[in-house]
């Protein structure tokens, strides 16, 4: 039973990703770009930690919390470059 729902996880993810690939490549505007950029990097750490779940290994975690923060970190480095054109004061 885990195995066929990790099965459909990952054709989700999959469908998830593509769409979001799609909305950042014609994206009508910048912030529509940087969302959709940020959902990528969501959708990245669902996908490391359903693999993580699949191996049944911790190590799959820990790489998804670096995923989620430097995810974090772009998506606040885009924004203020966006708003104001310099990253740092």
């Amino acid at each position: 039973m885990l195995t066929i729902s990790i099965t459909i996880a990952f054709v989700a993810l999959a469908v998830a990703m593509a769409l979001n690939l799609w909305r950042l490549v014609v994206g009508p505007s910048k912030p529509d770009r940087i969302l959709a950029l940020d959902t990528l990097a969501i959708n990245t750490i669902a996908l490391v930690m359903l693999i993580g779940i699949a191996a049944s290994s911790t190590a799959y975690f820990e790489a998804a919390l670096l995923i989620a923060m430097m995810g974090f970190v772009g998506t606040i480095a885009l924004c203020k470059f966006l708003l104001g054109g310099d990253i740092i004061e």
